[in-house]
């Protein structure tokens, strides 16, 4: 075997569907590369500030700072999810996708979008810390205007090709072919929102035959069709922001300058973080259930436990999602009280329920299947479940106003409850569905090294785990995010959180090399390459007009 030839991968002979999910795929991984080395110029540069590209200066520093989210969460998660969605929903409910065409413009729109957002921020160093928060990044004395503008495009165009994906998906969920052929709207809409799982837990209390003993959508169908809705939500509400600071920077550009006291700051702030917690709160948690509860399903080719259960906590979670976000305002003193009691403290810990249940109901699945072997996929997918349980807790002690006053703006919440949720949770929740997924995609093509997936796997877990808690740490002792220091305060911490984090960068350079030669040179470029048949879809026999290539 060698590097060019790679190892059984046969690009010519895969569909549409698959070569589009792949060339997806090699996007995502190859933004999250570019996620964590940014990562570890920011690690590096809080122990020795002087360190290139950042040379100390803070415009630098915060212009990474600023990218460093768009790549990572965008160009690498919503290309991932995206992409593995397009292939499952079309597998799972055994219709072919909508639009393979379409397909392919979401994942040059999200490229080019964080191409041109990462771009905005290399040269001009367009640094407004976290995407488009108060306050309005668009005064010209602070930031250049042709900086803000490149930015703004290239958010905006990564939410067009946000709006592509959940088109695909409506449009194939509701396609009236294959086992939906006889489905009403409305019988797709119950079963899309987990009602019928809520009216068959009330039937069976009330002793009652059950609403549905087939119900029109899968569980995993119903978590992505639940969690898009919170998609849509999001990329309404940051395509809006942008829009507003687009406007502001344009009018600022002519020399027409806008007041930005006009837009009330509060209302603002509580808009943007509605729909910005969406990804996190809403969108995040229940793909990853719906993921979790798919793996823990083909692993041990067993019925979910508690489907009805899952069923009914995917729609409670959509109640929740949408009233948790003044958990981020608890430090904001025009933020009223009761928003900070009702919706910071007590509904944000109905959190801990519902994602302790999902938790709860796959690892019951996996116990119930034993002895199961430990497989690559059963083995991220633990991962996960451990990364969501240390993160989801050390979200919600950060939702009391309390320890909020000890917690806001430091390293414990971007480090023991974001990067341990992103990196481990959901990173290790997808690399397991990247293994399931290998065979469908790549027709059996067989991975290079065993050993080098599961060096990767430690790595990363280790690495993850240890970075986020090292972090942590350093905010215990008051360390801040989105602040630069120059006198080495807290530097043990960042050596520390350092060397867990090469550990990550490591782990992603081995699971690229098993990859690559796993695929070869020509297999890599094969993949970008037309498909034979632009309608194939998953092999099936498309509908005539159904799919759109």
């Amino acid at each position: 075997m060698t590097l060019i030839d790679g190892v059984n991968f046969k690009p010519e002979s895969l569909s549409a569907l698959q070569k589009v999910t792949l060339r997806a795929v090699v996007m995502s991984f190859l933004f999250y590369g570019l996620a964590s080395i940014e990562g570890m110029i920011m690690r590096v540069a809080s122990v020795v500030p002087d360190i290139p590209p950042v040379h100390g200066e803070p415009e630098h520093f915060f212009s990474i700072m600023t990218v460093h989210p768009i790549i990572g969460l965008f160009g690498s998660t919503y290309q991932l999810v995206f992409a593995a969605f397009m292939f499952l929903v079309p597998y799972l409910t055994k219709k072919p996708l909508y639009s393979v065409k379409l397909a392919n413009v979401v994942w040059l729109l999200i490229t080019i979008g964080s191409a041109t957002a990462w771009i905005a921020a290399f040269i001009w160093q367009y640094a407004p810390l976290y995407t488009l928060y108060w306050p309005l990044p668009a005064d010209t004395n602070q930031f250049k205007t042709i900086g803000g503008i490149v930015f703004i495009v290239g958010v905006a165009l990564i939410m067009f090709g946000t709006f592509g994906f959940i088109y695909n998906i409506y449009a194939t969920i509701f396609a009236r072919v294959g086992i939906h052929k006889n489905k009403t709207t409305k019988e797709l809409l119950i079963s899309g929102f987990g009602i019928d799982g809520m009216l068959n837990l009330f039937h069976k209390l009330t002793g009652r035959p059950p609403y549905t003993k087939e119900p029109a959508l899968s569980l995993p169908v119903v978590a992505i069709f639940r969690g898009t809705v919170d998609t849509f939500l999001d990329a309404v509400v940051i395509l809006g922001a942008g829009i507003l600071v687009l406007v502001y920077l344009v009018a600022d550009g002519i020399g027409s300058p806008l007041d930005l006291a006009a837009i009330d700051a509060l209302l603002y702030k509580n808009w943007f973080w509605w729909g910005l917690d969406l990804v996190a709160d809403g969108l995040v948690l229940i793909y990853v259930a719906g993921s979790w509860y798919l793996l823990a399903t083909i692993i041990t080719g067993q019925k979910l436990f508690m489907e009805n259960v899952a069923r009914a906590a995917l729609m409670l979670e959509l109640l929740v999602s949408w009233m948790v976000w003044s958990h981020h305002l608890l430090a904001d003193q025009g933020q009223p009280e009761m928003m900070k009691l009702v919706s910071g403290e007590m509904v944000t810990a109905f959190e801990l329920l519902t994602q302790g249940l999902a938790l709860f109901i796959t690892l019951v699945t996996l116990w119930k299947a034993r002895p199961l072997k430990p497989t690559m996929e059963l083995k991220y997918l633990l991962g996960g479940l451990v990364g969501f349980g240390l993160a989801v807790p050390a979200g919600i002690i950060q939702a009391d106003m309390a320890m909020n006053r000890v917690l806001h703006n430091t390293q414990w919440i971007i480090g023991a409850h974001v990067h341990i949720a992103i990196i481990v949770g959901l990173y290790m929740t997808l690399y397991s569905v990247v293994y399931v997924l290998w065979p469908l995609v790549t027709n059996n093509a067989t991975l290079w090294s065993k050993k080098l997936s599961n060096a990767h796997f430690w790595l990363h877990l280790i690495g993850g785990i240890g970075m986020g808690a090292f972090m942590g740490m350093a905010g215990l002792d008051g360390m801040l995010r989105r602040h630069m220091y120059f006198e080495g305060e807290y530097q043990t911490y960042m050596i520390l959180a350092g060397i867990f984090g090469s550990m990550i960068l490591l782990a992603w350079v081995l699971f690229m090399v098993n990859i690559i030669m796993s695929v070869g040179l020509k297999g890599l470029v094969g993949i970008f390459l037309p498909a034979k048949d632009d309608t194939a879809s998953y092999g099936l026999d498309p509908e005539p007009g159904l799919v759109k290539a």
